[in-house]
């Protein structure tokens, strides 16, 4: 167990780390919009060559199917139900101002730069979140089988810091303060860590089966997070260069997975 506990330590400090520099470096919007892609192209290896075939190979093609479309439910509606507080609270802030500068006004009915970019901080922390639960899960079962684990944690590791970091600089963008950023990838950084714990403990001799479902709906949030925030923002950002970006992301988060 206390291997367990030194890996997962170790697999999520890239997250805080990630975080406090992204959360203190001002960004350019174009890197920004470029590392954006980057991070979504490796989710994209994660949600298909780890999440969902892992959880078609365990559970089969109606218990993976059904836990990717809980999974996308369940972040477009959260997704949903934060940009409708988003637009309130931007509501209020601009109800003075409408009436002096109709020019304003117009400008205010277009999303910004900064309320999307924002917006894209929050979706990938839940998708890192999402993501990264049943993939330290399988390193800590790994772990608990005795096979090894640090090619695993490798790819962890490499991936989690460049998403932490353009996902706090997003947050940045929107004027969260740097304890709100700090914290909120701490504390997603501890929950990663104890799934490590549990991979290795209770869940190391656990069936198949057991883990199917939630594979497959951390897939599917993943993927709803890809297609309703992270990629359309990086495009905006960055316009039709983003596809390299993503496709770099793509290929050497699967080569780190075949490792």
């Amino acid at each position: 167990m206390t291997q367990a506990l030194l890996f997962g330590v170790v697999a999520s400090s890239a997250l805080v780390m990630g975080a406090f520099a992204g959360g203190r470096v001002k960004l350019p919007k174009r890197l920004l919009a470029a590392m954006l892609a980057f991070a979504s192209g490796a989710l994209i290896t994660a949600l298909a060559f780890e999440l969902f075939e892992d959880s078609y190979e365990q559970g089969g093609l109606w218990r993976a199917a059904l836990g990717l479309i809980g999974g996308a439910t369940v972040f477009t509606f959260i997704s949903h139900l934060l940009d409708r507080a988003a637009e309130g609270d931007d509501g209020e802030e601009d109800d003075g101002s409408e009436k002096l500068d109709p020019d304003a006004a117009a400008d205010d009915r277009a999303p910004s730069a900064a309320s999307i970019s924002g917006g894209a901080g929050l979706a990938l922390l839940a998708a890192v979140t999402l993501d990264g639960v049943p993939e330290n899960v399988a390193l800590g079962v790994s772990l608990g089988e005795g096979t090894g684990g640090l090619a695993l944690l490798a790819a962890i590791v490499v991936s989690n810091f460049p998403e932490a970091l353009v996902g706090s600089a997003s947050m940045r963008t929107q004027g969260r303060s740097q304890r709100f950023i700090l914290g909120t990838w701490t504390v997603c950084a501890v929950l990663l860590t104890f799934a490590v714990l549990v991979g290795a403990g209770p869940l190391s001799s656990a069936q198949a089966e057991t883990l199917s479902l939630p594979l497959a709906f951390a897939a599917g949030a993943v993927l709803a997070s890809l297609a309703d925030t992270l990629m359309p923002e990086a495009y905006e950002q960055g316009g039709p260069t983003v596809a390299l970006s993503t496709t770099a992301g793509f290929v050497l988060s699967f080569y780190l997975a075949t490792l």
